[in-house]
This record gives C-alpha cells, sequence and structure tokens, in this order.
C-alpha cells in the first residue's frame, strides 16, 4: 500500500461523506497538512449526525443520533480538542431511566455510588461488574475503540473485562442479578448492541454503557448532535480542508486525482461505486465486503408536546434517556423477536429527552413546548402493514408509564426505516450500527483482517489514489465518537509518512 513520503504539499485525499467518522478523518489528515476535501450528497453536512428544525421553527432535532456517552470519552474528539471548536456537552440529571411495570422506575446516576445504592440487594452484585471498568475507564476505553487484532494498549484491563463482555447479557440479567432494577438497567444498556441479548458478547454492551453513565454521563451536544458537526468542520477548515455538499459519488473518478479516498460507507457502498480504483480491489476484499450482514433497523418518530412527558414517576422527566419496554423479559423477547424479522407487539423504545440537559433545543416563548425523540427497534428494513402502525406502538409504550402523554402530541414525523435509508444511505434497511453487531462481526469490523481500515488493491493497480474505509463498519463501531475516521486517518498516515513540521 506504501507509495512512499509525500514531503511539499504532502498530497491530496478526497473523503466520501461527511458524517462524524469521514470529519474526523479529514481533520486529523488537514491538520497534518495533507489537502483534504469532503464530498457529501446531501445540501446539508453530517450525516447521522445532523439536526434541523424539523418540528418547526424554534426546535432543534436530531435526525439520527441523540446521546454521546462516546463522545464526550472520544479520543479522536481529545485529540482534536472539539471543545476549544464550539461544542459542549451537557448532561442531564440522570443518564438514564428504565420504568418499570407497578414500581418506581429504576435509576442510572452519574456515578457508582448512588446507582448501587438504589440497587438494594443488587449493589455488591452491580459493583462487581463496572467497578474496574469505572476505576480505569480511559484505559479500558484505549483497548475497546481500537482494532480488535492487534496488542491491546492494556493488556490486564482487557483481560478483567473479558468475562463479562464475552457473556451474553440475558445470562448476567437472569443469572447474577437477582432484582428487576439492576436487570432492566443492564439489559437496556446492552440492547444498544440492537441485537439478541442472549448472544455471546451483548455482556460487553451492558457493563460498557453502564460504566460510561457512571463516569462521564450519556450527555447531549448543547443545540444539537450538529454542534459536533459544526465543531469537526471548524478544525478542518482552520487547516485548508473544504466540504463540498450535494455533491453525490457515484464513481471515484468524481472526485478528482488524490493520493488516497477515504470512504465514510458501508460494504454494500463500496461495492456499488464504479471507477478503476474500485475495479482494482482485490478479489479477497470484494468477498469480505460482500459477506457483509445488515442487522435490526430503526423506526423513529419525533414529537413536539405542548408540556413535559407525564410519567408516572416524575423522576424519568430528569434522565436524557429513557428505556421504554417493560421489564428485562419484555426487552429481551422484543429484540429476539426483532431480530427474527417479527415485529414484536410491544417494542424496545428509546427516548430521547434533550431538553432534560440542554434547553436550547426550543425557543419557547413561554408555550411549556417540549420536544421528544424516539425510535423502535424494528426487523432489518420492516414496511409497515399499515401507515402509523409502528407509531401507535411506540405512543402505546410510552402511554403505559405516561398516562396522558398522546394528549399532549402537537405535531409529530415519523421516519421509516426506508425513509432513513433515503436520507442517509449508510442506514442500510434502517440499520443504525452500519452492520450487525452480532457474534464476530461485532468485533472483525469489515470481517476477518488485520488492517480493517485499507481497502487493499490487485499489486497491479499503480495509478489511482488508496483507498481507506472509515465507517462504523470498521473498528470500533457504531456511535458518534469519530474511531473509525481516527484509525483510518492513522493508516493514511502510516501508509505515506507523516508531516514531521510539528
Amino acid at each position: 500500500m506504501s507509495r512512499g513520503v509525500v514531503t511539499e504539499g504532502r498530497g491530496r485525499v478526497a473523503v466520501v461523506g461527511s458524517g462524524p467518522n469521514g470529519l474526523t478523518a479529514a481533520a486529523l489528515l488537514a491538520r497534518d497538512g495533507w489537502q483534504v476535501d469532503v464530498y457529501e450528497k446531501n445540501s446539508h453536512p453530517g450525516g447521522a449526525a445532523a439536526s434541523s428544525d424539523l418540528l418547526g421553527g424554534g426546535t432543534v432535532v436530531d435526525l439520527g443520533a441523540a446521546g454521546h456517552p462516546f463522545g464526550v470519552a472520544s479520543p479522536a474528539f481529545h485529540d482534536l480538542d472539539l471543545t476549544s471548536h464550539g461544542l459542549r456537552w451537557v448532561n442531564a440529571e440522570f443518564p438514564m431511566a428504565h420504568p418499570l411495570p407497578g414500581r418506581p422506575a429504576a435509576l442510572l446516576h452519574q456515578d457508582l455510588d448512588n446507582t448501587a445504592f438504589d440497587l438494594g440487594r443488587d449493589a455488591v452484585r452491580w459493583r462487581a461488574v463496572h467497578q474496574g471498568l469505572v476505576r480505569h475507564i480511559d484505559e479500558n476505553l484505549a483497548n475497546l475503540l481500537a482494532p480488535i487484532l492487534r496488542w491491546p494498549a492494556h493488556p490486564v484491563r482487557l483481560a478483567g473485562f473479558g468475562p463479562v463482555a464475552a457473556a451474553p447479557a440475558s445470562w448476567i440479567t437472569g443469572g447474577l442479578f437477582q432484582e428487576e432494577p439492576a436487570r432492566a438497567l443492564f439489559a437496556g444498556s446492552a440492547a444498544h448492541a440492537i441485537t439478541p441479548l442472549q448472544r455471546p458478547l451483548t455482556g460487553a454492551f451492558g457493563a460498557l454503557f453502564g460504566a460510561l453513565a457512571m463516569t462521564r454521563g450519556w450527555p447531549v451536544a448543547e443545540g444539537g448532535s450538529q454542534a459536533i458537526i459544526d465543531a469537526l468542520i471548524d478544525v478542518l477548515t482552520e487547516h485548508g480542508g473544504a466540504v463540498h455538499t450535494g455533491h453525490e459519488v457515484k464513481d471515484l473518478r468524481d472526485v478528482g486525482a488524490a493520493d488516497a479516498v477515504v470512504l465514510n460507507l458501508t460494504p454494500a457502498q463500496v461495492l456499488r461505486l464504479r471507477g478503476p480504483a474500485i475495479e482494482a480491489l482485490r478479489s479477497t476484499t470484494r468477498s469480505r465486503l460482500g459477506r457483509w450482514r445488515y442487522g435490526m433497523g430503526a423506526h423513529k418518530v419525533d414529537y413536539l408536546l405542548d408540556g413535559p412527558v407525564p410519567w408516572t414517576d416524575p423522576r424519568v422527566g430528569d434522565a436524557a434517556t429513557v428505556h421504554v419496554v417493560g421489564s428485562s423479559d419484555e426487552l429481551i423477547q422484543a429484540e429476539s423477536l426483532a431480530s427474527a424479522g417479527r415485529m414484536p407487539d410491544r417494542p424496545f423504545v428509546m427516548v430521547g429527552q434533550q431538553q432534560a440537559a440542554d434547553p436550547t433545543r426550543v425557543v419557547d416563548s413561554g408555550q411549556g413546548r417540549t420536544v421528544v425523540w424516539t425510535y423502535a427497534h424494528v426487523p432489518h428494513g420492516y414496511t409497515e402493514p399499515r401507515q402509523g402502525l409502528v407509531t401507535s406502538m411506540i405512543e402505546a409504550q410510552i402511554e403505559r408509564f405516561a398516562p396522558g402523554f398522546r394528549d399532549r402530541i402537537v405535531d409529530r414525523v415519523a421516519t421509516t426505516p426506508a425513509d432513513l435509508e433515503r436520507w442517509n444511505p449508510n442506514l442500510i434497511g434502517g440499520d443504525i450500527a452500519g452492520g450487525a453487531m452480532t457474534g464476530l462481526q461485532s468485533l472483525l469490523r469489515p470481517g476477518l483482517t488485520a488492517s480493517p481500515h485499507r481497502l487493499p488493491q490487485r499489486s497491479a493497480h499503480r495509478s489511482g489514489p488508496c483507498l481507506y474505509l472509515a465507517s462504523s463498519s470498521t473498528p470500533p463501531g457504531a456511535g458518534v465518537h469519530g474511531m473509525p475516521g481516527y484509525w483510518a486517518a492513522r493508516a493514511v498516515l502510516d501508509d505515506f509518512g507523516r508531516d514531521e513540521r510539528g
């Protein structure tokens, strides 16, 4: 892959896709002295981290990602010093709440002690599962936010995490915790894997998401997730880079001459591209990308209310994220059905109450309006047998724990899996994780390779750009943290040499 050290002027990199991973790679490379151009299909940059006034003037709605436990902890975002470029993380009182039938909600606090205290008989076991991660969160993140087929930065920490990480979350909730609050908190965190909780490695999600909440919180970006994008673009343009919106790339020749092309795309989209550089991909690379599997979808509904959500347990209103499904057993069943292609009657519903942390989400004018962000996990590519079915299911789930919710709805906008994919082609079938997080695919992204961020080409190919992959289909996977872009940029710098000018 190496083409030697580029000296004067470094070289030119084209980045396809302006999501957080593409922009992270672009910003890092521009800072290193490369000429960087980012190409975005939509008229607005940001990919699945964009925001808009979807519910009318004076509202801010996150069109995709909303809560950012990995964003606030991201080594890439810290390296780029995004908080010096206008980004501000804000937390609600509780990172997460899980309403429970017939009893007070389970609450995830921003520290281990208070969370464990609330869990009664499960306090000791909750500590045992999480305290190693909590006490050494940065060392654990250095291990977990890196490609798996490399020597870990902190092997002792990884070994300590291994037994919990490898286990199915359902084993931990059913075999370790004794009471429903601890089970629900752990299972709800594990459900961010968007895969059945009986699968191995889902325990890693349950423990890690909980540990992040109890160290950094699950913050939102003040002013909307778009603020993350704006900060990345500010770094990029400060170093001479540019973003070209309304520029869909179907043929890599459309980006002009470049030494390297970084693709913020999933494998299916890479294989749809045209041009000599794509035609030169090795057959083994094509086969690996062609075997990529996509997972469950999301059906999103955003609401404008005439007041706060009327939760039965009012403390739930002080949580930035709410998991609405009922008991841990109901959650496990819902995820299993959706993964198997069957729409559950009571789906797992994620509710974002960004306004609890960030009042700027609504210019209120004294009207008491509230913006609420929701999505349900649904089968991959799910098509409703009748329009509005999933919306009614989401509202029924919320009504279970917030009677009168429907009466507060002023406006709603539903976004189906097909709508999500039309808006952002990375969200194939509504899959917001860039590919199923099941089995080895949750670790070996995008397949078995020691260089997951490179797209190897036949050795005879010498005239075109080297290709790199920087989407959530590469390690460390989904989430707004920029780490796939970070590792793709590292691969470019390793292949071409680094700028030693400081």
